[in-house]
């Protein structure tokens, strides 16, 4: 079991003044509100306005005709705006530390990821928009009579729908590069962590971003998601699988482009030369971030026999340590689950392994006495194909720990999935740790590291592989999927046809040779 742990106190209500602030970025009140409570005590924290479908309306007209105006503003002006808002998400980390923690019930250490990912995306975007979306010279298919140009055209209005989990990160960093490529969003943050969205619109219109270019809508998605879909030019979605599905459906029925990054049950490789107290003492953030609460953590370990024994000794001490609490400071290692949904599916699937022979190293129970959804973070060993926790996303502080004879076998228990989201391989030798990551089906693999590395790496591309999603997140990939390319075309002197006189068949001749004479040369 868990050794340290305390009594979440219930923290002070947001200033009344703060949330009218934030609410007014909202398009909503058509619709009766819904209440909404901290996770980590159950106080709570404020009446949401839901938005009606006229809400939904209004909101999609204003901000086409902002993004109209927007997008005749230079990229340069855009970056601006990324900068100042850069600064001010730094410079006031506390109030919207605050806003995460209460909506969320994670851990201050754990909101602060949040955080610097918002502040590496706006300073990536910000440096990288110039290049990216400058207008470019092409080769003509006649050399010097033709000339081509290739230009990046916004879509127009992005629809952001982001989860509750990463409410910051993850409505922010998606929402950054859409705005500097011109276009205008609207978000529909889930209702759980909508001040937390509306606090990053606040805080981007005090960095100079126009008022009613990125606004939110308010409302279960069941209800009001179909409704933005049906409106939107291009979709951003994070969530569940399921979901993901029926988006992609109602997007491909439009013709509309999406991106969607979805589950994960990811691994976590310790290979028979890895550090295995290194190993050991980073994978529990590469596991329980968030309570597990994330979608590239990590679910399933697997490690060689050589240190398994030694491994899983020190995992379960660094396990057995960790401080539990949601308090406003740094004093928790970890915090609650956000809802009772994920309690129970926790619950559900430590108890029906434990029913079918698994053994419980660590954890293994709920923690009422510190705060209605606390569990313990838990380790699993000799789970079995038949168990629930074995293939299914538990995405909670549960992890499944796994004894392998070698890299083969590590490798192919690995790709056993349907997802193919993140994944993790720890080993001395960083030539062997990138040639196990290599065969790894997943769309990001860390060596030695859990998820930062690569997902912290704005420069690269992020996303999943099979079920684990589609599209891609961050890098140039990120910011272009938001842009429609448009080639200008310009003929001078001679038309690519054949001359006045000059017959079908001599035209196909001297093209023939003038196709030949091109590759002979290695000319496109």
């Amino acid at each position: 079991m868990t050794t340290a742990a305390r009594q979440a106190t219930e923290p002070a209500p947001l200033p009344s003044a703060l949330v009218e602030r934030l609410l007014d970025h909202a398009v909503a009140g058509d619709a009766p509100p819904v209440a909404i409570f901290a996770p980590a005590t159950g106080a709570k924290i404020a009446d949401l306005p839901q938005s009606s479908t006229a809400d939904i309306d209004r909101a999609f007209a204003t901000a086409r005709e902002a993004q109209r105006e927007w997008a005749e503003r230079s990229v340069g002006e855009r970056t601006a705006v990324l900068r100042d808002l850069h600064d001010i998400v730094l410079t006031e980390q506390r109030a919207i530390l605050d806003i995460v923690q209460i909506e969320t019930g994670k851990s201050r250490a754990h909101a602060f990821d949040e955080v610097g990912d918002v502040a590496v995306n706006a300073r990536y975007y910000a440096s990288i928009a110039h290049r990216l979306l400058a207008d470019r010279a092409a080769r003509g298919v006649l050399p010097v009579l033709t000339k081509v140009e290739v230009r990046h055209r916004p879509k127009g209005v992005v629809a952001v729908i982001s989860p509750w989990n990463y409410p910051l990160a993850l409505a922010v960093s998606d929402a950054l590069p859409a705005l500097v490529a011109g276009n205008a969003v609207i978000s529909r943050p889930d209702n759980q962590t909508a001040l937390t969205a509306l606090w990053a619109i606040d805080a981007a219109v005090r960095a100079g971003l126009p008022r009613g270019l990125w606004q939110a809508v308010l409302g279960r998605g069941s209800v009001i998601g179909g409704e933005v879909i049906g409106r939107a030019d291009y979709v951003d979605y994070t969530g569940s699988s399921a979901t993901g599905r029926t988006i992609a459906q109602q997007a491909g029925a439009r013709l509309i482009g999406c991106s969607l990054e979805l589950g994960g049950k990811n691994p976590l490789l310790v290979l028979a030369d890895a550090d295995v107290s290194r190993a050991a003492r980073i994978a529990i953030r590469a596991c329980f971030a968030s309570a597990g609460q994330l979608c590239e953590s990590m679910e399933r370990v697997y490690v060689h026999d050589s240190v398994y024994d030694r491994f899983v000794a020190e995992f379960v001490d660094h396990v057995r340590a960790i401080e539990l609490g949601a308090d406003l400071d740094y004093s928790a290692d970890m915090g609650s689950l956000t809802f009772p949904r994920q309690l129970d599916t926790v619950r559900a699937h430590v108890d029906d392994a434990v029913a079918k022979g698994a053994t419980v190293l660590a954890g293994g129970r709920a923690r009422p006495d510190l705060g209605p959804y606390f569990y313990e973070p838990t380790v699993l060993a000799d789970v079995r194909p038949d168990m629930t926790v074995h293939r299914e996303e538990t995405f909670g502080p549960v992890v499944s720990i796994y004894r392998v004879g070698s890299d083969e076998e590590a490798i192919a228990a690995a790709n056993d999935t349907a997802y193919g989201l993140n994944a993790s391989v720890w080993t001395k030798d960083a030539r062997r740790g990138r040639e196990v990551a290599a065969r790894i089906n997943a769309g990001s693999v860390n060596v030695n590291e859990g998820f930062i590395a690569a997902w912290g790496s704005a420069d690269a591309p992020s996303g999943g592989l099979g079920i684990s999603g589609t599209g891609r997140r961050h890098g140039p990939e990120g910011l272009l999927k938001y842009t429609d390319t448009q080639t200008i075309a310009v003929q001078r002197v001679l038309p690519i046809a054949p001359l006045p006189g000059m017959s079908e068949e001599l035209w196909a001749k001297t093209m023939t040779a003038y196709f030949t004479v091109m590759k002979t040369l290695r000319l496109k």
